[in-house]
């Protein structure tokens, strides 16, 4: 055999070991879940300190067991919020796991919304959609009106019954040690399912009455706003910002799933941009003050979180510099 063939076999067999490399460290990473802690200055000043766990979409099924303990543990935090931003089955066989996985955090008071994947099973679609500018216009319409049902009535009530607030397009509040919050949230935007609720609907509004609670202050100096989204399009962020939601708390990108070092997220699967696909960020502005996950926004500005979430589909059960996580995020008040 010549140099240059024996070259080109050399060639191709180093970038199938890398190919096959790469696809193991990418299995194992989508089993690595990690807790990132993060700290954001906009609370008014002289306010305590508010700690809110964020997790979304766990995609959880019969196959996906080993991450119940792991999110069971997250009980140990005590937080003082939980928020649960959707997507939490895979399959239909993943209720009886996301009742255990939830079951130690709805000791403490918390907020919902429901993602698609929540409504229908997950089935496979070609990886190549995500790189479209749209990812839904390469869904086939046939195979989307024969997604199997899911219990989502049941993964609505399992949260609702333990206190926890639902926040399916419409308002609400919680009271977590004698602090109340304002709410807002809205259903998934994916599938376009997010009606904004007017704030004359249910009488709340930034001036809101505190008779169960004192009032947890924002950096403005008005009642703190939380908004719960799954999806975070850009129309969605818009209507909270109007609304003068402080932080939105949103999943769905999954991080980009797949990710560069030094590049980021890939995709986002929505109109988000790359650089948001994960992690605490201003929107429209950056932030302000403070090392990145930090600081505050501007004043006409909106605090978003976007979780990378701690599941994936079980087509494409890979992550790539993107580890699973859920977020402990520890509100303070902003330097006077």
């Amino acid at each position: 055999m010549s140099p240059r063939p024996r070259s080109l076999l050399r060639t191709a067999g180093a970038l199938t070991g890398l190919g096959l490399g790469v696809l193991g460290w990418s299995l194992l990473e989508a089993r690595r879940p990690v807790l990132r802690q993060v700290e954001i200055a906009c609370l008014a000043p002289g306010q305590a300190p508010l700690r809110i766990l964020h997790v979304s979409d766990l995609h959880l099924s019969s196959y996906s067991t080993w991450l119940v303990e792991w999110v069971r543990d997250l009980a140990r935090l005590r937080p003082d919020v939980v928020v649960n931003t959707g997507d939490n089955l895979a399959l239909a066989d993943g209720l009886e796991p996301l009742r255990e996985a939830l079951e130690p955090l709805t000791a403490f008071p918390g907020a919902f919304v429901l993602g698609d994947h929540d409504y229908h099973t997950t089935v496979f679609k070609s990886p190549t959609r995500y790189l479209r500018a749209d990812p839904r216009t390469a869904d086939d319409p046939e195979q989307l009106a024969a997604q199997e049902v899911l219990p989502w009535e049941e993964i609505r009530d399992l949260q609702a019954r333990a206190g926890w607030v639902e926040l399916t397009n419409t308002r609400g509040h919680l009271v977590t040690g004698g602090r109340r919050l304002e709410l807002v949230g809205v259903d998934d935007a994916h599938v376009d399912r997010d009606v904004f609720p007017p704030a004359a609907a249910t009488g709340a509004g930034p001036s809101a009455p505190a008779e169960d609670g004192e009032t947890v202050l924002s950096v403005s100096g008005r009642p703190l706003r939380l908004g719960l989204a799954h999806a975070p399009y850009l129309r969605v962020l818009e209507a909270m910002r109007q609304d003068g939601v402080d932080l939105l708390l949103a999943g769905h990108t999954h991080g980009g799933q797949l990710c560069l070092p030094r590049f980021g997220a890939l995709v986002t699967n929505c109109d988000l941009d790359r650089s948001r696909a994960s992690g605490v960020s201003a929107w429209p502005e950056h932030l302000q003050a403070g090392a990145p996950g930090e600081g505050v926004a501007g004043p006409e500005s909106l605090l978003l979180h976007v979780s990378a979430g701690l599941g994936t589909s079980p087509f494409t059960p890979v992550r790539l510099a993107c580890r699973p996580e859920a977020t402990l995020l520890t509100l303070v008040a902003a330097p006077q």
